[in-house]
């Protein structure tokens, strides 16, 4: 029977898998230096691809963390079913080995793990609800979506707990996969101290997300003339330094209006865009992370979303909303703020104070240790 080697007020042993090919790179550092800086020790997993050394610099000065990476496939990709009873192997003999007290699964796929420790799903997207949010209908029957649904309603069904990032994901995965054992919306939070919110703003309007992606849909931004100055960055990822300056690869000017298309961007480029400008464009219709809007809303943008539930419920009035989708709204909500200023300086205050109050690291980091600490707890009183 499983024993906890920490009591509910102390340091515990968590084990955290992670996705090193999406922008949930950007939470999972997050996580585990906030949870290192706690005191607990961290091991922590990641799939898909062995990231560069530039994406691990960040664990060089993080003194109890114990990395392992891995490239085992993901299983949102279609060659998952082949690696996934091997790395579930991998991962059960780890978990034996290493015996920690929780184990935070980034990944539906594991939390049916046959070990006997508290599981937690954190569910950051999957297949069927982005398929739904995007085209608006559920894939089309497969070999392999049939795999990946059951796949995902194991894991889900097997773990002590879900979490996600909204109560509107979470209502969405448990009609696609079933309920869980037991349900919680854990915020993500990002450190204030990375970022400036008192440059000198410009007026110019920033959007994160490639011009082909569906799921952000940047390209509203470039339906309609906008009143100002608009640049789309292209990835939502960390991205290695580059060896020569990252330049505007295309720049579209007509006399109403000009619109930077970039490449991929370092933090600190990114950091340098979102400071100086005044409006952020959260367009996606479908971002259940929503990692980009806050780093702009911490850098004091304005932010301008497109109406859909998750930004709905976590923005609530700190931004200003453009009908579902609609290019030609979100242009007249771009010139609305442009033609008052102080409107955009209200909305870029409202934002940074809601981010500020509720959407930190440190908040994150207390909600899940709140929840670890009631797993082992749990598991204390079953033994």
């Amino acid at each position: 029977m499983y024993r906890p080697s920490a009591s509910p007020g102390g340091s515990v042993h968590i084990l955290v898998t992670a996705d090193s090919l999406s922008g949930s790179w950007t939470y999972t550092r997050e996580l585990v230096t906030g949870l290192v800086t706690r005191g607990m020790r961290v091991t922590l997993v990641s799939f898909g691809e062995i990231p560069l050394p530039e994406q691990t610099a960040w664990m060089d000065l993080l003194h109890g963390l114990d990395y392992h990476p891995t490239a085992f496939r993901l299983e949102w990709m279609q060659e998952a079913e082949d690696d996934l009873a091997e790395s579930s192997s991998f991962l059960a003999s780890l978990v034996r080995e290493l015996q920690p007290d929780v184990l935070h699964l980034n990944q539906f796929c594991y939390g049916n793990l046959p070990v006997d420790v508290p599981r937690i799903v954190a569910a950051h997207g999957d297949v069927i609800s982005w398929t739904l949010a995007v085209q608006g209908t559920t894939p089309p029957p497969s070999r392999w979506l049939k795999w990946y649904r059951d796949t995902v309603s194991r894991g889900i069904a097997g773990a002590d707990a879900m979490v996600s990032s909204s109560a509107w994901m979470l209502d969405t995965l448990r009609c696609c996969y079933g309920p869980p054992l037991r349900q919680a919306v854990v915020y993500p939070g990002r450190n204030p101290v990375f970022f400036n919110p008192f440059v000198s703003k410009e007026d110019s309007v920033l959007s994160v997300g490639r011009l082909l992606d569906a799921g952000k849909q940047v390209s509203l931004l470039t339906q309609h003339p906008q009143p100002l100055p608009v640049c789309i960055v292209g990835a939502d990822q960390t991205v290695p330094m580059p060896r020569v300056p990252i330049r505007a690869d295309v720049k579209v000017a007509t006399e109403q209006s000009s619109v930077a298309i970039r490449g991929p961007q370092t933090e600190a480029q990114l950091r340098q865009l979102y400071s100086r400008a005044s409006i952020y464009a959260a367009t996606a219709r479908y971002d259940p992370l929503g990692i980009s809007p806050l780093e702009a809303a911490l850098s004091r943008c304005a932010i301008v979303a497109n109406d859909i539930p998750s930004f709905r419920e976590v923005w609530g009035d700190a931004a200003l909303y453009f009908q579902t989708n609609n290019a030609a709204s979100l242009s007249e909500a771009l010139r609305r703020l442009n033609n008052d200023r102080a409107l955009c300086r209200g909305y870029g205050e409202r934002a940074y104070m809601r981010a500020r109050e509720r959407f930190t690291t440190k908040r994150m980091i207390d909600d899940y240790l709140k929840l670890y600490h009631s797993l082992v707890s749990s598991e204390t009183l079953a033994a």
